[in-house]
């Protein structure tokens, strides 16, 4: 794809974002936005199509049957990303989608991550899960401070009885407020922070073959988290309801270096 359809896909992505009309902007329990059709429908098919297989060798496998069961891939730059999803990656890092995404979530000065730490293809088959848990606070190679997560879903088959609906939670992580569907090319953002609790707890119900897709990016900022969003001031990682809300550890806080 060359720069100038790049550019126009995202100037019309940047739109959606910050039409309130569109975005379905909500604070309720923690501020979100999600979008249906995102992409063009052939763009969000050749996002699909460009997945490695399900028993492909890439994928890095999660199997702690408590909080914990998904496959991610292993990027640890842009070289790693496959045909296509370059294009999407490249859209949703560039500096109009950061300002967008910056006006939309009112979250100024946001940085994307070169990394991929943590980010890039997620991919869950039948009873697979993610227990309800906040998210690590601060990026190891650079010290900057986690602010926003972005799902987008590329699941054109899904439906309601095969669960993998993204749940948000109460400031206490203990009453399911509100359910997202994984939709496919539907795009969502949070502001991420220690009462953002969020998953998908329920053991997913797919077909065999079948699997729920999305693509994850994360976002930082310079500039600390304000106090009304931090619970633990010192650099954590992801904390976890069934652990007590520490960290596959059992830890509440972690070194950070």
């Amino acid at each position: 794809m060359n720069q100038d359809t790049l550019k126009s896909v995202t100037i019309e992505c940047t739109a959606k974002i910050v039409n309130k009309e569109r975005n379905n902007f909500s604070k309720k329990p923690f501020p979100h936005i999600f979008i249906d059709n995102f992409f063009t429908p052939q763009f969000a098919k050749d996002l699909l199509d460009s997945f490695p297989l399900i028993d492909s060798k890439s994928w890095e496998h999660t199997n702690d049957s408590e909080i914990e069961v998904k496959m991610r891939s292993k990027w640890e730059s842009e070289f790693d990303v496959p045909k296509n999803i370059i294009n999407a990656i490249k859209i949703m890092n560039s500096s109009p989608f950061l300002k967008a995404l910056s006006e939309s979530l009112e979250i100024p000065k946001l940085i994307p991550d070169p990394y991929f730490s943590g980010g890039g293809l997620n991919v869950t088959v039948s009873g697979g899960l993610l227990d309800v848990h906040v998210d690590g606070n601060y990026h190891d190679a650079t010290g900057l401070h986690r602010r926003v997560n972005t799902i987008l879903y590329l699941n054109p088959e899904w439906e309601e009885g095969w669960g993998g609906e993204f749940g948000l939670y109460d400031a206490t992580g203990e009453k399911l407020i509100k359910k997202i569907s994984p939709l496919h090319n539907r795009f969502m953002a949070f502001d991420t922070n220690d009462f953002s609790f969020h998953g998908l707890p329920d053991p997913l119900n797919f077909p065999e073959g079948k699997a729920r897709r999305s693509i994850i990016l994360y976002y930082y900022t310079k500039e600390p988290r304000p106090d009304s969003k931090i619970s633990v001031e010192q650099p954590h990682s992801a904390l976890w309801k069934k652990r007590g809300w520490t960290d596959k550890k059992g830890n509440k806080t972690r070194d950070f270096n």
